[in-house]
């Protein structure tokens, strides 16, 4: 074979090779970008707006428990801060004294009166007591004369004016000889002044001792949302001598849980205080209902105080007249509608609560006229 044959075969074949390389390094380039293409499509693409990922079911290590349907809600209601010093659960003794006012009060015997009532009647018109107190005070005398048929009983302390309780006190030490009193309060120290306390005698031998009969009174009057304030166990604490005659309203929950607990009123707010709201609340039943108890500290510089209440359910709330409130609620139990005031416990027609309201301004002119009695 000629030379110029061989390297003319040698020139094709070197011209395939190259061509081939060629079509490879563009089969490889290709190859590289639709890999590439395909990685970036991957990164950027998105769900599609017609795909619902409502319906994908994602397994979450989250907590599966049904909610309570019975867990109370609560939401914040601002109570003015100076009513600390106001409700059915204010301390008042030698160390806390009573800053009142606007005491919403009823004459006992007018009030009995236009309700009929006769198993007990108090010295004259002008002893008052607080309006919220006179029923369950009434009914206590009742369902007790309907046990013993005993109507001796006689209101001999109830409301006091912070002058009268002045006198009493004045009258004590001069009696005593003594430099101060375990048997009168301080003028503004005196439970009487809260119209949520009273006192009882008897016409007969005008002692009462809460004994014989009246043994029911003092064991049955937490049922009644009573306590018996005064007793000679309890003296180191309250201050004042023994009086099984001295009764005061703090409700019926709070009545239960002191008499059954053997706690009188300066333990009970303490107990109370160690149950704030942000942490274990008190908590007991009594005859059916259950009830949840805890302390809101007050807002001393401020004019109003966030108290956290539950929705829907019935609740009360007190000052403790020293440093918060004490809220009360009645679990499983509806808000209570508020109604306008009356004065006896049916329903009256408007013209026999204007005739009581006539009464009881002309008791109250009355009263300026009396000295009111005594009694410690």
């Amino acid at each position: 074979m000629s030379k110029q044959k061989i390297s003319k075969e040698k020139s094709i074949r070197r011209a395939k090779t190259m061509t081939e390389v060629v079509i490879s390094l563009v089969l490889v380039g290709t190859c590289g970008f639709f890999v590439k293409n395909t990685f970036s499509n991957m990164r950027d693409v998105e769900a599609s707006p017609y795909f619902d990922q409502t319906d994908i079911e994602v397994t979450t290590p989250t907590d599966t428990t049904v909610p309570d349907p019975n867990q109370t809600i609560y939401e914040s209601s601002q109570v003015d801060t100076t009513d600390k010093f106001r409700g059915d659960l204010v301390l008042v003794n030698e160390d806390h004294q009573y800053f009142g006012g606007d005491e919403d009060l009823v004459s006992i015997t007018d009030m009995n009166y236009e309700n009929e009532v006769s198993c007990y009647t108090a010295v004259d018109s002008t002893y008052t007591i607080l309006r919220q107190v006179y029923e369950p005070m009434t009914e206590m005398i009742q369902d007790f004369y309907d046990k013993y048929n005993n109507d001796t009983l006689i209101i001999y302390g109830s409301y006091r004016t912070t002058e009268f309780q002045q006198q009493l006190y004045e009258e004590d030490l001069a009696q005593t000889g003594d430099g101060e009193s375990t048997r009168v309060a301080k003028p503004g120290f005196s439970e009487h002044e809260t119209g949520l306390a009273f006192d009882f005698t008897e016409s007969v031998n005008h002692d009462y001792d809460g004994t014989g009969d009246f043994e029911w009174i003092n064991k049955n009057c937490y049922k009644y949302g009573f306590v018996v304030r005064y007793t000679e166990e309890k003296q180191r604490l309250t201050k004042i001598q023994n009086e099984p005659w001295h009764f005061r309203y703090v409700g019926i929950p709070h009545a239960y849980y002191m008499t059954t607990n053997n706690l009188c009123l300066e333990e009970y707010i303490d107990l109370v205080r160690e149950h704030p709201y942000d942490k274990d609340h008190l908590e007991f039943s009594y005859d059916g209902n259950d009830y949840e108890v805890y302390f809101v500290a007050s807002d001393d510089g401020a004019e109003k105080t966030t108290v956290p209440v539950p929705t829907g359910t019935r609740y009360e709330i007190s000052g403790n007249n020293v440093d918060g409130f004490i809220v009360t609620v009645y679990k499983g139990q509806k808000p209570v509608v508020e109604e306008a005031p009356t004065k006896s416990f049916d329903d009256e027609s408007t013209d026999a609560e204007e005739s009581s309201t006539e009464d009881t301004e002309a008791s109250e002119d009355s009263s300026d006229e009396s000295s009111g009695g005594e009694d410690y």
